[in-house]
């Protein structure tokens, strides 16, 4: 499988998705970031994993 880099937009998204995550893990003990940390790092990794593999996105 030919990977791809993904475009800068794409980067960013999966960028902010992940650090939320980390800050709501570590930072933050309540609200939407602490109680969805996991999943928000999880669609940071599956964005960067799907704009590597799929051309364009």
């Amino acid at each position: 499988m030919k990977t791809n880099a993904p475009r800068v937009i794409t980067w960013v998204i999966a960028l902010v998705l992940g650090l939320s995550g980390i800050i709501g893990q570590l930072a933050i003990k309540t609200g939407f970031l602490a109680e969805n940390a996991f999943w928000l790092v999880a669609a940071g990794f599956v964005i960067l994993l799907l704009g590597s593999s799929i051309k364009g996105l």
